[in-house]
């Protein structure tokens, strides 16, 4: 089954503050971070230039135990994985990524891969830069957050969210108490981003005008630190915790609202009032509604691409098409009746084994209904798969156009969105954990330190 998306609607459906149509300006597309690019690419792609870094990157944490004996949970996923590769930015003819290894912001030629310039910080760069009006914006482990000109690489201003420029041993690194972990984000005139990762010392979530570096307001907390891909929607900004769950600010503000349930991870998009996070402990993804905490679906993946009509689950192994209205459509109906039956539950509880017999009988028989209910409500949403396709690489995913790009171990490949087959692949050295479309190439970031584009073959 063939689903087509009107661009007006898909953009209007994914971010209020989106990149110009051959730009990918920040990581993962947008403020959403949803991965999708209206861009087309035509296959078969051919390798245009590789940029192999002096060092690899160096990422702030280890990988996970293999196994949690406490809980006895088996297979640990990493859920802090925002800076195993160089992601990059891609503007105006010019690719821009940071390093943790050299402590740069560098600028590369899309076309042709040579250096154009590069900026040394005071401490590792473990996000990808964020462009906007032919500046760039990007936060260090030195605590401080910079304005540089796209073209040349000079500085504009740089501003310290932290209180004291104290430095510290941490990550194997000198950094700041405060480092600035949490990525940059600018919407509607205000650009937001976090610093600190140690709640003793306090972290501060924090916006500023972007033409000057002034604070409009700063949040400090002292109960979750601040790691990872900020995103914003048009009236809230999200924080991911590291192996902790996202918390959700009044972006225009900074009042800080709540913290959402779920298993935790670095991973997030927004799809339009709904955020989806993960991976948690054993590779989970959980979608949390509007003003809800509580989470009204959990897939069991490791990525999703959102569509108005389809979204795209990516695990270890297989790539899947949903049916998004009709599986939301059922999981609301599911969660529903969910809360029904604890009702009844907890009614029973308190009613007791002497309790009032035809009050037990009417709660008993009320489970039963519903229990029939909930597994006919599965049986619907497995039939909101619409394909289950083998899928060899499981570390990245986005969308350009109707093809599914992903990347894994050793290569990077190409799906078809409407069918889930493979359609392309070429081999890479490394772990592809970071995809971008710009400019009619894609651009895979490895662990290796190495950044390979490509394009069409002539």
């Amino acid at each position: 089954m063939k689903r087509t998306i009107g661009l007006g609607l898909l953009l209007t459906f994914l971010s209020p503050s989106l990149a110009a149509a051959d730009d990918w300006p920040t990581y993962m597309h947008d403020n959403a971070r949803s991965g999708v690019s209206d861009e087309t690419l035509k296959l078969p792609l051919r390798l245009a230039w590789d940029y192999s870094t002096p060092l690899p990157p160096q990422p702030a944490w280890p990988d996970s135990a293999k196994w949690d004996g406490w809980s006895k949970t088996y297979n640990l996923k990493t859920r802090q994985v925002f800076d195993r590769v160089y992601h990059v930015a891609v503007g105006e003819g010019a690719v821009y990524f940071g390093s943790s290894s050299s402590d740069q912001v560098y600028c590369l030629d899309a076309a042709t891969g040579k250096k154009r310039w590069s900026f040394f910080t005071e401490g590792p760069v473990r996000l990808a830069p964020m462009l906007h009006d032919g500046r760039v914006y990007f936060g260090s482990d030195d605590g401080y957050v910079y304005c540089v000109e796209a073209a040349d690489g000079k500085l504009v201003w740089k501003h310290r969210p932290g209180p004291h420029p104290r430095r510290i041993p941490g990550n194997g690194r000198v950094i700041s108490v405060w480092p600035v972990r949490g990525s940059l984000v600018l919407q509607d005139g205000l650009l937001h981003g976090a610093a600190g990762m140690f709640p003793s010392e306090k972290v501060y979530v924090f916006a500023l005008d972007p033409a000057t570096g002034e604070e409009a307001w700063k949040t400090p907390q002292s109960d979750l630190p601040v790691q990872g891909y900020l995103l914003a929607s048009s009236t809230r900004l999200y924080t991911p915790s590291g192996r902790n769950n996202p918390i959700v600010f009044d972006r225009g503000n900074g009042k800080r609202l709540r913290v959402v349930e779920g298993q935790g991870g670095t991973y997030a998009l927004l799809t339009g009032n709904q955020i989806v996070f993960g991976p948690g402990k054993t590779g989970e993804l959980g979608l949390v509604e509007g003003d809800q905490q509580d989470q009204l679906a959990q897939f069991a993946g490791n990525h999703m691409i959102v569509t108005p009509s389809m979204s795209y689950l990516h695990t270890d192994t297989h790539l899947s098409g949903l049916d998004r209205p009709q599986y939301l459509a059922h999981s609301r109906i599911r969660k529903a009746l969910m809360g029904e039956h604890r009702g009844h539950r907890d009614a029973l509880k308190k009613l007791g084994a002497d309790g009032d017999k035809a009050e037990i009988k009417k709660h008993k028989e009320e489970m039963a209904r519903i229990s029939t209910r909930l597994q006919e409500v599965a049986e619907d949403l497995k039939k909101c798969i619409l394909y289950n396709q083998l899928c060899g690489q499981s570390l990245s995913l986005i969308l350009a156009g109707d093809m599914l790009f992903t990347g894994g171990t050793g290569e990077v490949a190409a799906y078809g969105g409407d069918s889930g087959k493979q359609l392309w692949k070429h081999k890479v050295d490394g772990n592809v954990y970071g995809l971008a479309v710009a400019g009619g190439r894609l651009f895979a970031s490895t662990d290796t330190g190495r950044i390979y584009c490509f394009q069409a073959a002539q």
